[in-house]
Formats: C-alpha cells, sequence, structure tokens
C-alpha cells in the first residue's frame, strides 16, 4: 500500500507522509467489540509513573481481536477492512454464518467479500488460520502461537511475516522477523500471509506534535539535568559522566546490559538469537 507525501507547505509538511488508507472501507468501528481503554499516562495501579515520557494521547476504544480463531469449520465472510488505532496492521470485520461477527489482523490482500475459516482443513491461503502441523514447509505466516490455546503472540505488526523452516518431533521451526529461530509446538495455531499494512515502517512522523498525540512527552537527557535529577547531571558547561559508567536515573548501570530475565522458560525453544548466538 502506498503512503501519501505531502507538498512541503511548512517545515514539518515537508518530511511528513502518511499511509494512503483507500483500502479501509468503514469509518466507524463495530459497536459490539469495543471497549473502553483508560489512558493511564505510564502510571501503574498505585499511580505511580513506571514508564516515563508518556501522557496527553488522543482518546481511543479498543477493538477487540479474536487471536485465538478458535471457531473452527465456521466459513466467515469478511464484512470491511477497518483502521485500529492501537496497533499499525489493519483489522477485518468479520461475520460467520449463526451471525457471531469478530475482528481479525487483516492480512495483505484480503478485500471485502473475501471468506477466512479456521481449522485443520481449511485451505493455504492468506487469512485462513491452521495448526502449524497442517501447514506446509516454507508458507509465510502471521499471528502464530507459543503456546497452545493461548492466543497468537508472534509476527503481529504491519508487514510482518514468519516462515515455517521444519517440522519435526512435535516442534515446528520458525524463523521470525527478527532473524530468530525458534521452535514451537506442531498444535499452534497459526494464520497464513502476510500481515496488511506493508508500507508502515516507510512512514514519517514529519512533526513533534504528531508524536504528542501518540501520548509520547518529551525526553531530556541527563547530562543537561541538575543533579538531584539525575547521577549524569551538574557540572559548569558541558561536563562529563563523571564517574564509572553512564547508569539510569536511579543509578543502576545501563549501556550494553542485559535486560532479559534469565529465568524465561521459554529460552530453550530458541535455535539461533536474532543477535547470532
Amino acid at each position: 500500500m502506498p503512503t501519501i507525501n505531502f507538498k512541503p507547505t511548512t517545515a514539518s509538511r515537508r518530511n511528513m507522509s502518511v499511509t494512503d488508507y483507500k483500502i479501509l472501507t468503514k469509518k466507524a468501528p463495530e459497536k459490539s467489540l469495543l471497549e473502553s481503554l483508560p489512558n493511564n499516562s505510564g502510571r501503574n495501579s498505585y499511580g505511580r509513573i513506571t514508564v516515563r515520557h508518556r501522557g496527553g494521547k488522543n482518546r481511543r476504544k479498543y477493538r477487540l481481536i479474536d487471536f485465538k480463531r478458535q471457531k473452527f469449520d465456521a466459513p466467515g465472510k469478511v464484512v470491511s477492512i477497518e483502521y485500529d488505532p492501537n496497533r499499525s496492521a489493519f483489522i477485518a470485520l468479520v461475520q460467520y454464518e449463526d451471525g457471531d461477527k469478530s475482528y481479525i489482523i487483516a492480512p495483505d490482500g484480503l478485500k471485502v467479500g473475501d471468506t477466512v475459516v479456521s481449522g485443520a482443513s481449511a485451505d493455504i491461503k492468506p487469512g485462513n488460520a491452521l495448526p502449524l502441523e497442517n501447514i506446509p514447509t516454507g508458507t509465510f505466516i502471521h499471528n502464530v502461537e507459543l503456546y497452545p490455546g493461548k492466543g497468537a503472540q508472534l509476527a503481529r505488526a504491519a508487514g510482518i511475516m514468519a516462515q515455517l523452516m521444519a517440522k519435526e518431533n512435535g516442534m515446528a521451526l520458525l524463523r521470525l522477523p527478527s532473524g530468530e529461530l525458534r521452535n514451537v509446538p506442531i498444535t499452534c495455531m497459526a494464520t497464513i500471509g502476510q500481515v496488511s499494512n506493508v508500507d508502515h515502517e516507510n512512514m514519517k512522523i514529519g512533526k513533534a506534535g504528531r508524536k504528542r498525540h501518540m501520548g509520547f512527552r518529551p525526553t531530556v537527557r541527563g547530562s543537561v539535568m541538575n543533579p538531584n535529577d539525575h547521577p549524569h547531571g551538574g557540572g559548569e558547561g558541558r561536563a562529563p559522566i563523571g564517574r564509572p559508567g553512564p547508569v539510569t536515573p536511579w543509578g543502576k548501570p545501563t549501556l550494553g546490559y542485559k535486560t532479559r530475565a534469565h529465568h524465561n522458560r521459554s529460552d530453550k525453544m530458541i535455535v539461533k538469537r536474532r543477535n547470532g548466538k
């Protein structure tokens, strides 16, 4: 899908581009699949800021997405392709023969009027969901489960796809978009095709205000703060860090330290890390 580049009528318009939304067929979302989404501005249930530099974004409603695809062998007709403010990909409204409606992540090429099916006997075409054991090796997939029945967790962002590399001993070997090779139980569900909105990565924000609409507030370097605000702060003019190595605002060493938890049980499923180790 192409992006729209604006004429440089202002400084911000010069470097601004947006996604061409001509593929979208409906502006108003399905009310039965909406939930309220409060703006917590990076605060936890105690009201304490746990994620800094957040707040002030546009109001939005959450769209309930069917990541499990457990309505097996029931054909669903694509009613509309819609915008979702909570994710980079587009979503598709699917209506089944019994009248039920659900949102799914729209794969690239899915159109209004198409039929999608979930189940072991479904055809290998974009939008259909099958267990990995029923998908041919080499197929490009998205919306992949890590654990059977939990719902899709892998390859859900715009333009993303994973590839099924091999199947052996009850496990399926996947090559993820990051380059990581990972084993997943062969009974996990996955959807055929590439996620929609492929040109999302080419979009340029263009101006600071557009980033503020997304809920991001300005970030300030620690070296320009006062000593009571950051360990790097203080000093006359531009000053070096003044201590062994860079640290966080709370004094913890940073820049190059591992942040992944050592007790992650799914690490044993990784055949090759994305960094090549």
